[in-house]
């Protein structure tokens, strides 16, 4: 078969069973990133038919994946919404990283992967995935819940921090010097600073760039905007994700909103073949290998999260069951993690068994994460009546 027939054929079939993916997601209620992942182990090295004839299209759709994920992310919050968050919840923050990244490190130092793959374990370990958890607390319709604006806190305070660990990381794993890594992180810190002041004093300007009565010319102009940000990120090494994010802060009010609803479908079909990308690279053989690793983890790193949600609803006094509901609304692990995860693997700096090892990870927590939110709140009051019941019952 030529090329461009076998090309064309593979990709019609590609994307016709994440389609199928995507249906049998929704129907039983989960998150399709466990699923698109699982496709790219059939589909890629080691896999039950592996597609050879479309890797240069589809390396490149999961670049833009990826910018289209944080650009979307970014778009959710104004400038006003960060710093005000930054505020109120830097707390809950550091509570979130110390507890949530020191698994992941202490595994890849347990494995032998040194200081770099412990940098990018902790990543890997530390972020909610944003996008399972905003899906979990609609569907449960809990958007209203005296609990949500502490999660959303947390998700804005991780976010805001991979505007710093993105840049970091990707230094790390290139091998510059220190003084090389110390301008990346220079550049991050005043591009975000940057952005920061734009968005607040001059935002309605940096939407009228882009905004269209067109939806074809506002598509065009603002993936146009976002691909040569992220472009010109990358090129001052501090990662095309990062600069896609910092340009969605910046773009606010109507503009921003009419952005979501465009750039929606684009990214639902992007991010879905940079999963399976992502999972293309990982050979099914390895996995067993690491299951109890991450089986390990996912226990450890569940538990930090609701420890951490038990701890930023608190502060908002929120009641126990809350708390717990907002534990196990963050358990959900993602996007974010493969991203690093990617990151580790085409810098080629470590150990090949961290990508099985984080696929692994990411199939586990996207499914335990909405597992969770679903169960804990019936479990959670039946322990709090068992426990008022007890305390009311006199002594004999």
């Amino acid at each position: 078969m030529p090329h461009t027939a076998l090309a064309l054929t593979e990709l019609g079939a590609l994307f016709f069973g994440l389609g199928v993916l995507g249906r049998l997601s929704a129907r039983i209620g989960l998150s399709p990133v466990p699923l698109y992942l699982l496709g790219g182990l059939a589909f890629g090295t080691g896999g039950l038919v592996p597609l050879k004839g479309i890797e240069p299209f589809t390396e490149l759709a999961s670049e833009v994946g990826v910018v289209l994920l944080l650009l979307l992310l970014g778009l959710e919050y104004s400038a006003t919404d960060l710093v005000s968050g930054l505020r109120r919840s830097w707390l809950a923050g550091v509570v979130d990283m110390v507890l949530n990244a020191a698994p992941g490190a202490v595994a890849a130092l347990l494995l032998g992967w040194g200081p770099l793959g412990a940098l990018a374990m902790a990543g890997v370990t530390w972020v909610s995935s944003s996008g399972i958890i905003a899906k979990v607390l609609g569907d449960l319709g809990r958007l209203g819940n005296r609990e949500t604006p502490a999660v959303l806190s947390v998700l804005v305070m991780e976010d805001l921090a991979m505007a710093l660990y993105l840049p970091i990381t990707t230094a790390a794993l290139a091998g510059v010097g220190f003084l090389a890594g110390l301008r990346t992180v220079g550049v991050a810190l005043a591009l975000l600073a940057v952005v920061l002041v734009v968005a607040l004093r001059y935002g309605r300007f940096l939407s009228m760039i882009v905004e269209s009565p067109s939806s074809e010319v506002f598509l065009l102009r603002l993936l146009g905007v976002a691909l040569l940000v992220a472009g010109l990120a990358s090129q001052l090494q501090v990662s095309a994700g990062v600069g896609a994010f910092l340009l969605g802060i910046a773009i606010s009010g109507e503009t921003a909103e009419n952005a979501t609803k465009v750039l929606t479908p684009l990214r639902d079909l992007f991010a879905a073949m940079f999963f399976v990308v992502f999972g293309f690279n990982t050979h099914p053989a390895e996995i067993p290998a690491v299951l109890p690793v991450a089986i390990a983890l996912a226990v450890v790193s569940a538990l930090t999260k609701i420890a951490t949600g038990w701890f930023a609803a608190r502060r908002t006094t929120v009641s126990p069951v809350g708390r717990l509901r907002a534990g196990a609304a963050l358990v959900a692990r993602g996007e974010f993690s493969i991203v690093i995860a990617g990151l580790a693997l085409t810098s080629g700096a470590l150990d090949s068994g961290l990508a099985p090892l984080a696929t692994t990870y990411v199939l586990l927590m996207a499914v335990l994460g909405p597992v969770l939110a679903r169960v804990v709140e019936p479990v959670a009051r039946k322990f709090v009546t068992r426990h008022r019941a007890r305390r009311l019952t006199p002594a004999p």
